[in-house]
């Protein structure tokens, strides 16, 4: 299971677009200083146009687009049981506040697991994620941060084994079968996850948090290191689905 996780962290790390851009401009370095001029022209260029192209924001907003419009803000039916907040990335520095050790999209999807929580009387949250490179699971961290926003402990259920989407799904499975429950994790993974979650026999209601899309118009817009990001989150999400179809 280990050498399977890093093997597909390690293959998808080619094919999205960081890892694209660098091998491609590392290929045009070798053979720029092997004295191929030819073919390190097209490698410089290849890397440097997919560059711009991922960091161009009406690209990157049509990408991500595509992934969060499938699945709107939670409008549904208050007496879910369970809310199941999926883990996201986390540093554990003692000299920022939990809030700043918890990365955007992590506190995003526990505040509005939160907000739901509190909307719903008698409900549980759920959290999973496991450590990644620290000393502690995302999963608790997570879960400290919805305690310093006022949940109870005892509403709330740990699991920092899960390292991926599809072993948290099978944790929620061994713990509600097919019981109904609302699902949160960030808008562009929502597909994915719904989709994983249902292929398990599962029943998620989904509720998306940590939106990406930019409804701002107009084609003359700077390249940007924010929305090559988002370009590589909805590029993983895509890969992610077709992979699921494979």
């Amino acid at each position: 299971m280990e050498f399977g996780f890093v093997l597909k962290k390690f293959v998808t790390f080619f094919i999205e677009p960081y890892g694209m851009i660098v091998t491609l401009f590392l290929l045009g370095l070798f053979f720029l200083f092997t004295q191929k001029i030819k073919r390190a022209k097209i490698f410089l260029s290849l890397a440097f146009s997919i560059l711009f192209l991922f960091a161009y924001p009406p690209f990157s907003n049509a990408l991500v687009k595509g992934l969060e419009e499938k699945y709107p803000k939670y409008n549904g039916v208050k007496n879910i049981k369970f809310i199941h907040v999926l883990g996201s990335g986390h540093t554990t520095d003692p000299l920022q506040p939990l809030s700043s050790q918890i990365g955007d999209a992590g506190v995003k999807r526990v505040v509005e697991g939160v907000i739901l929580h509190k909307q719903i009387k008698g409900s549980t949250l759920i959290f999973t994620g496991y450590e990644l490179s620290t000393n502690v699971t995302n999963a608790k961290m997570n879960a400290s941060l919805a305690m310093a926003l006022g949940v109870d402990a005892e509403n709330i259920i740990i699991n920092g084994i899960p390292k991926d989407t599809y072993e948290e799904a099978l944790f929620t499975k061994s713990l509600l079968g097919d019981a109904p429950f609302i699902l949160v994790t960030s808008a562009a993974h929502m597909p994915r996850s719904m989709e994983l979650f249902r292929s398990l026999g599962l029943n998620p209601i989904a509720a998306p948090s940590d939106f990406l899309k930019n409804e701002q118009r107009g084609f003359l817009r700077e390249p940007n290191v924010h929305d090559l990001g988002i370009s590589q989150r909805a590029v993983h999400e895509y890969l992610g689905l077709l992979w699921s179809k494979v």
